[in-house]
């Protein structure tokens, strides 16, 4: 409880951080990816071979993803990279030690990483994160060779970037009250990817909607569960008020 406590306040200071230098960079609307098991299915491979890496998975164990339609023989084949025991929890493959010396720090622990990060008033974790992995380009000054519009200044490299292709961001140079002010009206591909941008953008949402799903795997349950409950409870109120009128009608 105290292990999960902590890396809940990590991510939370994480994505605090993210925001706090987001400068006020729009978020996206996030797909809902919620219900759909072969896009979770592809997400937790997009998360396995692209985050897994350097980021952890420290409370989903990679036999729960039966919960998302996938069989253990598949998990076994397809997904298994750094353990050999389908019941072990999703650990990083990166040393910590050395991760910190490239980083500075050590990559935070992702499994509730989409339920952590604070919206505050302009939308949701997953809409953040979806951004986030949209917004990276090209930038020699910083020590990865990458920066991010949703999070400038991120140590993170773009891990995504052969999918992506490499971009940079159009600005919108605005002169007001004494001061420039800078609006991104576009973007201008660099290189090209494996994917074409609408490909991409379908990736990241797979993706999204797996950190989702991962970080409350239990959620479609609950609301299942809480639709079945309502339903009940309108068909007992329904069928109370017939029983009651029903025994009160030769009563004047």
């Amino acid at each position: 409880m105290k292990k999960f406590l902590l890396v809940l306040m990590l991510a939370a200071g994480f994505a605090a951080s993210a925001h706090a230098s987001g400068g006020g960079h729009p978020w996206d609307k996030a797909p809902d990816r919620s219900h759909d098991l072969p896009a979770l299915q592809n997400g937790a491979k997009l998360f396995v071979n692209y985050c897994l890496n350097c980021h952890s998975a420290a409370f989903m164990r990679f036999n729960r993803l039966k919960d998302i339609g996938l069989t253990e023989q598949q998990i076994k084949e397809n997904l298994l990279f750094t353990t050999e025991k389908v019941g072990e929890t999703m650990k990083a493959a990166i040393d910590p030690r050395q991760a910190k010396e490239w980083f500075g720090a050590n990559p935070p622990d992702l499994t509730v990483i989409a339920r952590s990060r604070a919206a505050q008033g302009k939308g949701t974790g997953a809409d953040y994160l979806y951004t986030y992995l949209r917004t990276f380009y090209p930038d020699d000054t910083k020590a990865t060779g990458w920066n991010n519009l949703a999070f400038p200044n991120i140590a993170m490299p773009h891990a995504l970037w052969e999918l992506q292709g490499m971009r940079t961001p159009i600005f919108d140079t605005q002169a007001g009250h004494g001061q420039e002010s800078h609006a991104i009206k576009g973007w201008k591909q660099l290189s090209a990817g494996t994917m074409t941008p609408e490909q991409y953008d379908q990736a990241v949402g797979d993706l999204v909607g797996y950190l989702q799903w991962m970080a409350e795997p239990a959620q479609n349950t609950r609301v299942r569960i809480g639709f079945g409950v309502m339903a009940f409870l309108l068909l007992l109120i329904f069928s109370t008020w017939r029983l009651n009128a029903a025994y009160w009608k030769d009563i004047k």
